[in-house]
């Protein structure tokens, strides 16, 4: 599949939690996948926060989230999902979250990163969640230091024989104006609606409408029905197409 340019045989999605990917980007996921993409998904926390049940445990809750996102991965043709384990509230851009996600980087060598964009702290009557920041924050430390340069994290090829890998470019996830790429996903919002209904510990009624409504209003900046936004940062530029030439 071409996209921006570059020709992408293998996307990898990183996120804070269990039904991140779902409402942001699953439209685009879902179309990359159909269209041959081997995609990954990159799961930094449990989950365990997302309850406001008092019969509840943090044990149980990770998980029955673990399961959901297994079944919304399916439903998207998500080749593989890499769950981090870091706790659901308490993630922090630390060198160990850093090193994880820098290994998993180089193991999988994504032409594609698709991610949370660590800039976005409020919009609306929205307060982004501190988790967010965090992977987002840690994505962009993937591309400059951590997976990119041989000496950093030098264990992971030293001992783990991972070589160093920058992808030809990364999504980050937008929400306002800030977004400069338009995925159309009308062939795919049915799709994306049933991942989402996958996550049955955090769905709410109204929820189908609340995402064909967003997804209406970021289409109508290019005349899509649906779409997801994102604002993309190119870090390679891109091969230029042999010319065909007439026999």
């Amino acid at each position: 599949m071409r996209f921006a340019g570059h020709e992408v045989a293998r996307a990898m999605a990183i996120y804070a939690h269990p039904d991140d990917a779902e409402f942001g980007m699953a439209g685009t996921v879902a179309r990359w996948a159909k269209a041959g993409v081997e995609m990954t998904y990159v799961l930094a926390t449990n989950g365990a926060s997302g309850s406001q049940d008092p019969k509840m445990t943090r044990r149980r809750l990770a998980a029955i989230r673990k399961a959901e996102q297994d079944d919304a991965a399916k439903i998207l043709g998500v080749k593989r999902v890499v769950y981090l384990g870091y706790e659901d509230g308490y993630l922090y851009p630390t060198l160990d979250v850093r090193r994880d996600v820098a290994r998993v980087i180089r193991r999988h060598r994504p032409d594609v990163i698709l991610t949370l964009d660590p800039e976005f702290r409020v919009g609306g009557e929205y307060v982004n969640h501190p988790d967010h920041i965090a992977i987002g924050e840690v994505v962009l430390r993937s591309i400059n230091p951590d997976a990119s340069t041989r000496q950093m994290f030098p264990e992971l090829w030293r001992k783990e024989h991972l070589e160093p890998h920058k992808p030809k470019a990364l999504l980050l996830n937008a929400f306002d104006e800030t977004a400069d790429t338009i995925v159309d996903i009308t062939a795919t919002l049915a799709v994306k609606l049933r991942a989402l209904r996958a996550h049955r510990s955090q769905i709410e009624p109204g929820f189908e409408d609340f995402v064909r409504g967003f997804g209406r209003q970021i289409g109508k900046r290019r005349r899509y029905r649906y779409a997801e936004a994102f604002r993309l940062i190119p870090l390679e530029r891109p091969a230029a197409r042999p010319r065909r030439h007439r026999s």
